[in-house]
């Protein structure tokens, strides 16, 4: 029953296309055989013409036509020619013959041969009716009209037709009895092969008996149909979307809980000393932090990152790991320790004075040292080396995470062969001219390439990594499947838009109300009740567009005089990066600025623009997400920015109107906000403005159409596919390892399982 429902399947739709092949053939077989007979009429009326021209002025020199006529008669008699008609070089029909018609004359006969399809149908069927000049010495002596019988071409289309049809028919015969062959084979083919590898017999068997060492095969297959059915049950329960259970069921069941690894420069949690001595947990403003401390609570895992606070190495153990987080201990973070000297050249140097500005694209020269490249190589060998100290097996899942971090991939690759890296580049990746300003080029996409998946925000950036590898690298690539062979690893490079942990019931129903947190953020900053909020929450960065975004207030408050006295923007902009001079020209520019526009529109105490030049706790953040009319986000180039995200997180009243840059990855999925151009100044302030005097009801369906995508897409969406992902590859590998390993006679294997020469 399964074969024959096999076989339907193919004959089917087989069947279904011959016949629509033979409805369609038909008329386009009719119209070129029309076509192909009326060329060969008009070649015959021609022949006819010139042959009879000479006899034809013989006769015209008979004054009484008898002549003419009976040549004429003489020439019907051909079973094609029906009628024949004489013109004379006035138009005047002279000479017929019997089936000639009687009401058409000449200029109506020549009008109708000039005509595409010249037909004329006849009491004795249809006629192709041709007109041709009859020359003599003496010049033109007139115009023979032919009437062509078209009889004989039915009987030629019928007989195509019929032949045609018989044709296809037999093709449609033979290809489904050929069809029905091969799927029968097929079918039992691979059911025994399967159940031969699921009873550990192999498809080959070698001399002397079965094949055991098959077995482990088998016995993988078996347990992956187990789990996929597992899974299959769970996805159908949990319809609601990805969340944190969800995460775990899949590390359990398609990973089968192996350990998960999280490198990255920033810690999700700081220990810090206040001034009286006291040591308190701060959590950095950072939209990595953000997406990825979920996904470590999620699996338990060990988070490898720098100490950077001044109270981190009291709060670690004497293996310099830390439980967190902070009292509930759902994942452990291991600190790596720097001096001033190697921060200097890896963080502030090589990866933010070079690899930042060369990535954004943001019209800041990059600066490339060869003390901050050493520096930045030997903090990423520290960092490789604590991964494979830190790994409780050989196959351990290491995420990777953003630019500080380039050459980690291909170092914990020399160590740990089986693991399975993933490294998300969480900044734009340039395109190949510009990637190649850097004169570590190569080294950089050579560490990326010991990566197992490599992964951005956008399919853009995904495109220009692959770009830069075929520009600069000796490299295998397959567009297709997004994949690069180099040195016979494998590296699949894909896009995974990151987004945010979507906020629970619970947290929602212990938030202020809107209403609540407007009142607290307006009694808190001094701002008049009556006023309308728009807000900025960035740090202190050169990309993030926010000189732009006040240059679009100041052009609003210019343009639209009626919100000088009824507006308010609260700009929230974390210090970062203090150390290096172009963030501190940059801030310095932002606050005279600000002090400016203070000047311009400020009146009796009260400043337009609110400047909060300082770390703002995520309660904090969240409260001014809630009171704000319009939330900016203005980035000059961004992976992502998450700010977008939470700001719509933070909105389940349905109200507030979202501002967003074209040049960050967020608006690829957001187009309910008003997308804008962040150079231009007046498209951002009218976008302002539209903002502001949005009708509540239009505001409540851009909203909730982007809650929906941010709650679907969510940061376990996100981690859950490149987990998967790096499953199917894990799976795979393992597979053709022990493929090699039991039956590759003379074959040798990387520790990846991949073939190599």
């Amino acid at each position: 029953m399964k074969a024959f429902n096999l076989q339907l399947r193919f004959l089917l739709p087989l069947i279904v296309v011959l016949v629509a092949a033979a409805y369609l053939a038909l008329p386009v077989m009719d119209r070129l055989t029309l076509r192909w007979f009326a060329r060969d009429m008009n070649m015959r009326g021609n022949l006819v013409a010139n042959t009879m021209s000479e006899s034809i002025a013989d006769a015209l020199q008979d004054p009484k036509g008898r002549k003419l006529q009976a040549l004429f008669n003489r020439a019907v008699e051909d079973e094609r020619m029906v009628a024949i008609g004489w013109c004379s070089p006035f138009g005047e029909l002279m000479v017929r013959t019997a089936n000639f018609p009687r009401d058409l004359n000449c200029s109506a006969a020549e009008q109708l041969s000039a005509e595409p399809d010249p037909q004329l149908r006849l009491p004795s069927g249809p006629v192709y009716v041709s007109s041709h000049p009859v020359r003599a010495e003496s010049g033109p002596v007139g115009q023979l009209i032919l009437m062509h019988d078209l009889s004989f071409i039915d009987r030629r289309s019928q007989d195509t037709r019929r032949y045609l049809i018989i044709l296809i028919a037999g093709l449609g015969v033979i290809i489904a009895l050929v069809t029905m062959a091969v799927a029968q084979l097929s079918w039992r083919g691979w059911v025994s092969g399967t159940r031969a590898l699921l009873r550990g017999e192999g498809l080959i068997r070698p001399l002397g008996g079965g094949a055991p060492e098959l077995e482990p095969i088998a016995a993988e297959l078996r347990s992956r149909l187990r789990d996929l059915e597992d899974e299959y049950r769970r996805s159908q329960i949990q319809e609601a979307g990805w969340d944190a259970p969800r995460l775990q069921a899949l590390l359990r069941s398609q990973l089968r809980g192996d350990q998960v690894i999280v490198v990255s420069n920033r810690e999700p949690y700081i220990h810090e000393r206040s001034p009286d001595g006291k040591t308190f947990v701060r959590r950095p403003a950072s939209g990595l932090v953000t997406a990825v401390e979920p996904v470590m609570r999620a699996c338990s895992g060990t988070w490898i990152a720098h100490g950077s606070g001044s109270a981190d190495r009291e709060a670690v153990d004497r293996h310099d790991r830390v439980q967190l987080p902070p009292g509930k201990s759902e994942y452990q973070l291991r600190r790596i320790w720097m001096t001033e000297e190697e921060e200097q050249g890896y963080y502030y140097g090589f990866a933010n004075e070079g690899m930042w500005p060369l990535c954004h694209v943001a019209h800041v020269r990059p600066v490339f040292r060869e003390s901050d490249w050493e520096a930045y190589r030997a903090i990423n060998q520290r960092f490789a080396d604590a991964v494979v100290a830190e790994a409780r097996s050989e196959d351990p899942i290491v995420l990777v995470q953003d630019y500080h971090f380039a050459l980690l991939p291909a170092m914990v690759r020399a160590k740990l062969p089986r693991a399975t890296i993933l490294t998300f580049w969480h900044i734009p990746w340039p395109n190949p001219e510009s990637f190649g300003i850097c004169p570590w080029r190569q080294e950089i996409l050579e560490g990326l390439l010991g990566s197992t998946i490599m992964g951005f925000h956008t399919p853009f950036h995904c495109k220009n990594f692959i770009d830069a590898v075929d520009r600069y690298l000796e490299a295998r690539i397959e567009h297709e499947h997004s994949t690069v062979s180099y040195r016979g690893e494998q590296t699949f490079v894909e896009a995974y838009p990151i987004s945010i942990e979507w906020p629970s019931a619970l947290q929602v129903q212990q938030l202020p109300s809107p209403q609540e947190c407007r009142r607290q953020v307006c009694e808190a900053l001094d701002i008049p009740g009556s006023h309308h909020i728009a807000v900025g929450v960035d740090r202190f960065d050169y990309t993030k567009g926010i000189l732009e975004r006040m240059h679009a207030v100041e052009r609003l408050l210019e343009k639209y005089p009626q919100w000088r006295d009824r507006f308010t923007f609260v700009q929230v902009a974390a210090p970062t990066r203090a150390q290096l001079e172009e963030y501190q020209s940059f801030q310095q520019r932002i606050t005279q600025l600000a002090e400016r526009i203070n000047k311009r529109f400020g009146s009796k105490g009260f400043d337009p623009v609110r400047l909060l030049a300082q770390h703002h706790e995520h309660d904090q953040v969240n409260r001014l997400y809630r009171a704000a009319d319009v939330c900016l986000v203005t980035s000059l180039h961004d992976g992502m920015n998450l700010v977008c995200k939470e700001f719509v997180a933070a909105r389940d009243d349905e109200q507030g109107v979202l501002i967003l840059s074209r040049f960050a990855g967020a608006a690829r999925d957001m187009p309910e906000a008003l997308v804008v151009n962040p150079y231009h100044v007046e498209e951002v302030a009218d976008a302002l403005h539209r903002a502001l005097v949005m009708p509540a009801a239009e505001q409540r369906e851009r909203m909730s159409n982007l809650r929906s995508t941010v709650r679907e897409y969510n940061v376990y969406r996100w981690a859950g596919r490149m987990l998967t992902d790096a499953a199917r590859w894990r799976l795979r590998e393992r597979i053709s390892e022990r493929v090699q390993r039991h039956g590759g006679r003379g074959e040798n294997t990387n520790g990846r399982g991949r073939m190599v020469a």
